[in-house]
């Protein structure tokens, strides 16, 4: 691990820090030379200019949809969709019910760590277990240490178990966060999404994962986010777009279930801001690395959306973007250290491209 910094000093309680290398800069992903300051967590100036650096400084990751709770149980056979997730009755529900609170808990601090050590710095985790659940993951974030839980910003998305429960959910979490819509009364599902938008808290929900049957219906509510949308049409993802919805893909968990390929050039091409997730850890790891390499391989995409579709996008998404996503002045500094002379970097031609194809945790020199 080499010196990230050209210096850090403290004078009072003031942390100034300045990096300089090849900048992955703004909104859109140019590539810069120059340098970066920092001050107190903020990015304070970015100036381009000629540095001596190899050094790759980019804007960490942002998984815009996890089930981190399934980290108890990891790669089981692989039956079908429905047998795998679909409640009450699909495997890691059966799962849940029967691990204790402790063992959850830990097994999601794992979760957490492996999300921080590969690179993301905010996540949307659909919280099973009504607020048991919540409080679950807000212990398990309690557990990080004080490095790690500044590094990393949850939205916790909680799932009622009943409708006594939902504002107190709502209290507790972030928002709400609903499995497909025909598993749910819709009177039910019209209730929750009422009492999530006089919270003022997101509401999102599965829809068109294993067949487009459930996607007329999650429409109707109006949701803030849709997960998953693999069987959607071009009248859907009009529709998407007219609503204001953002859409959120799981690409390779969607392979592994065998339910399709997600249309996400359509998505783009519609107008929809598009995020990524990593879906259940029971059948994917948190690796955003994975994603990016499996959506450049798999689409006809530019590796600068796919990229940004893993942090600029997914951080709007979670409306975190005024903070987060993107390198610019003002920002936080949530950024990933890359090492542009790693055995797998060096050499690149397209540094940009590089780290979507081909780039690993391993590349990391250090993350802020």
């Amino acid at each position: 691990m080499q010196v990230l910094s050209k210096y850090i000093f403290k004078r009072h309680i003031t942390l100034f820090m300045i990096i300089s290398g090849t900048i992955i800069y703004g909104d859109e992903f140019e590539l810069i030379e120059g340098s970066i300051c920092i001050e107190n967590d903020i990015i304070t100036e970015i100036t381009e200019e000629k540095v001596n650096s190899n050094k790759i400084i980019a804007p960490c990751f942002v998984n815009a949809h996890t089930h981190i709770g399934d980290s108890v149980y990891k790669d089981p056979e692989i039956t079908n969709l429905d047998e795998l997730v679909r409640p009450p009755y699909g495997l890691k529900h059966k799962i849940l019910n029967q691990t204790k609170y402790q063992d959850l808990v830990q097994s999601m601090t794992i979760t957490l760590q492996d999300l921080i050590t590969t690179g993301t710095c905010a996540f949307a985790d659909f919280r099973e277990g009504g607020v048991k659940g919540v409080y679950a993951l807000k212990d398990a974030l309690k557990s990080l240490t004080t490095s790690h839980i500044s590094h990393l910003t949850p939205l916790i998305l909680g799932r009622p178990t009943n409708n006594k429960e939902i504002n107190s959910v709502l209290s507790s979490a972030n928002g709400i966060g609903m499995s497909g819509a025909k598993d749910y009364e819709l009177e039910y599902l019209y209730e929750i999404r009422e009492h999530t938008r006089k919270h003022k808290k997101l509401f999102a929900i599965h829809a068109g994962e294993k067949d487009r049957s459930d996607i007329d219906r999650a429409l109707e509510l109006e949701p803030d986010v849709l997960i998953h949308l693999t069987h959607a049409n071009k009248k859907d993802l009009k529709k998407v777009k007219d609503i204001g919805a953002y859409v959120v893909v799981c690409p390779r968990s969607n392979l592994m279930t065998k339910v399709g390929i997600p249309p996400i050039v359509e998505m783009i091409e519609t107008g929809i801001t598009v995020g990524v997730g990593t879906d259940n850890v029971m059948l994917n790891s948190v690796n955003m690395f994975s994603e990016m390499e499996f959506l450049s391989k798999l689409f006809s995409l530019e590796d600068r959306q796919i990229f940004k579709m893993c942090t600029l996008n997914s951080a709007k998404v979670l409306k975190l973007d005024k903070y987060i996503g993107s390198i610019l002045k003002g920002k936080r500094a949530r950024l990933i250290i890359f090492n542009k002379n790693s055995n797998n970097l060096i050499y690149s031609k397209n540094i940009l491209s590089s780290i979507v194809r081909r780039a690993r945790p391993d590349d990391i020199l250090r993350l802020l």
